[in-house]
């Protein structure tokens, strides 16, 4: 994973995040606006993927648990178009609840994987 892009993705995954939060709060329904935010967390997955998959052909593989990784990185890219998915078929405030916290859920999963990536937490041992 390149580190840069990685910030990049959990700083816009924690302000959309709080942007739909702040849009169910104030009792708005989903628009273009709340699931766009979500669709940009989600097109920055799938380029996380891409690299992922490209990273160690170029010398910058995972020294830490692969599998782990590989499951944060499938549930990643599932969450946010089920969320969209929810959005447009449950048109309440709720929805942008749930759009809120696939886009926080996913900024601390990017967060997690580049961890795991670097072999870089407390939780993985040598």
């Amino acid at each position: 994973m390149i580190e840069w892009f990685t910030w990049i993705q959990f700083g816009v995954g924690i302000l959309a995040g709080l942007f739909c939060l702040v849009a169910a709060f104030a009792n708005r329904k989903p628009s273009d606006y709340t699931a766009g935010a979500v669709l940009i967390v989600a097109i920055l997955t799938v380029v996380q993927l891409v690299v992922a998959l490209l990273a160690p052909l170029f010398g910058n593989p995972c020294r830490g648990d692969g599998l782990e990784f590989w499951m944060y990185m499938i549930t990643a890219v599932i969450i946010p178009p089920a969320a969209i998915l929810w959005a447009l078929i449950e048109r309440s405030r709720w929805s942008n609840a749930v759009l809120g916290v696939a886009a926080l859920a996913i900024a601390v999963m990017v967060f997690r994987m580049q961890q795991i990536w670097l072999a870089a937490s407390p939780f993985i041992s040598a």
